[in-house]
């Protein structure tokens, strides 16, 4: 197993592509914190991944909060003993026209997106430096700006995103040297709640016959790139922004 003695914590993990990622990291041998803001659905996750045989802590957690994640931190420290692995994949996604965005709708999209990940990083990066070696993954998009496309309805998660990516450029530069990898994923079109709109509002098969592989992506998808860019294979990674589409933007 790639990962056996590490901890883990995944943010926005009681469903979709976090759930997918924690119990893929706990295959490996990782020992996972579950954190989201359902104590009880993250509790179903660490029941899952106890049944791999790994440990695993339910935490209820705002990512948006300063207080939350420095707690988050501390207990994972105090349950594990270290922070090796954080994947910053809390996130929200809504849709309104541009002109209609509301301060509120604006906030409170950075605050969970980019703020989230700012503060995650921050505090798990703290103690990733003391054993000089750790790996912080964070979920952009392809809608974030420079490495990917924009979207209607979408300009304050599409800004949050391109957020993520310049984010995880400026941590690579200040954190690698100390033996902390950082790295951005930017998923497409993935088969999960937030696609829920995409296909109730009958816009599916516009959105497939974008995809040169002709499907949505699944979670398990997005987790098998996670527990790579966390493992030595992905020792010389850093600062990359990846893509994952189906090919989406080649067309």
């Amino acid at each position: 197993m790639r990962l056996s003695s590490k901890t883990a914590i995944v943010t926005g993990a009681r469903r979709g592509i976090g759930r997918a990622i924690a119990l893929a990291l706990a295959r490996e041998g990782a020992n996972v914190v579950v954190s989201d803001i359902s104590q009880e659905d993250c509790q179903k996750v660490v029941d899952e991944i106890e049944k791999l045989g790994r440990k695993g802590l339910a935490l209820k957690c705002d990512v948006s909060s300063s207080d939350n994640v420095e707690d988050m931190v501390k207990k994972t420290v105090a349950e594990f003993g270290r922070v090796d692995i954080l994947v910053n994949n809390a996130g929200i996604l809504t849709f309104k026209p541009f002109l209609e965005l509301t301060d509120e709708d604006w906030d409170k999209t950075l605050n969970v997106n980019l703020k989230g990940q700012f503060l995650c990083a921050r505090a798990a990066g703290r103690v990733m430096i003391k054993n000089k070696w750790g790996r912080i993954i964070n979920m952009a998009s392809i809608s974030s700006g420079g490495c990917g496309i924009a979207f209607p309805l979408i300009a304050h998660y599409t800004a949050s995103k391109g957020g993520v990516t310049a984010l995880t450029e400026a941590l690579a530069l200040e954190l690698t040297p100390q033996g902390v990898n950082v790295n951005a994923i930017c998923p497409g079109a993935i088969d999960t709640d937030m696609s829920k709109g995409v296909k109730e509002g009958g816009q599916l098969a516009q959105v497939l016959s974008r995809i040169p592989k002709g499907r949505l992506g699944q979670p398990e998808e997005i987790a098998n790139l996670v527990v790579f860019l966390a493992s030595e294979e992905a020792d010389y990674i850093s600062g990359a922004a990846i893509v994952i589409d189906g090919g989406w933007l080649t067309s």
